[in-house]
């Protein structure tokens, strides 16, 4: 299972009316935890966009447009990170 270790919600106002104006409960708007190796005052793995931002504090970067490419590495390692988000959620296989 996952922990849902935080997540956002955005709103706006259209119309005079509230409505929810973003995605929800993503690897890229939540931080998910592996359920199995949550320990207090740990940071455990996780299954969001959290490994691409460690990523770039490693360069000197001052953090404006635009932003550094990602090595190919990267981008697999965040992608197979939001394929074992999806596969423990449904407990389904994606590919």
């Amino acid at each position: 299972g996952i922990t849902v270790a935080d997540t956002k919600f955005e709103f706006g106002i259209v119309e005079g009316e509230l409505i929810l104006i973003d995605e929800c409960l993503t690897p890229d708007s939540s931080r998910f935890w592996p359920a199995d190796q949550y320990a207090i005052g740990q940071s455990p793995p996780s299954f969001d966009k959290q490994f691409v931002r460690d990523y770039l504090e490693t360069l000197d970067w001052r953090k404006t447009p635009p932003a550094p490419s990602l090595p190919k590495d990267v981008i697999a390692k965040t992608s197979a990170k939001y394929i074992e988000a999806f596969e423990r959620l449904t407990s389904e296989k994606l590919l």
